[in-house]
């Protein structure tokens, strides 16, 4: 294909969904906001990582971080209006998924 062609906005948004997770993190965000906790034992990956792709997340303008000012201090993210319009591209992904993807056998 002629990357010419390939809009670059369209490059752009493939390049910040298709880091590993991050499709998981925005899906599970889309539930409403969550605690760095909850988001770790829900997708099941490292602090570390989850931590680094909420860092990006948060520069794309698609996630907000919310420090609640209590003791013990609360921090909660949640998508932002940007990141809320993927909720139809991720509700597509689910339906395609459910008609063409084989899951994955776990062992």
């Amino acid at each position: 294909m002629d990357t010419s062609l390939i809009c670059p906005r369209f490059e752009s948004a493939i390049s910040i969904l298709s880091q590993r997770w991050t499709g998981l993190i925005i899906y599970q965000l889309l539930s409403g906001p969550q605690r760095f906790s909850q988001l770790t034992e829900a997708i099941g990956i490292s602090g570390r990582l989850l931590s680094e792709r909420l860092k990006n997340l948060e520069a794309s303008g698609l996630v907000t971080r919310t420090v609640y000012p209590e003791t013990p201090v609360r921090i909660e993210y949640c998508l932002t209006e940007k990141g809320i319009a993927l909720k139809p591209v991720m509700d597509e992904i689910q339906s395609w998924s459910q008609t063409w993807v084989e899951p994955i056998e776990t062992k």
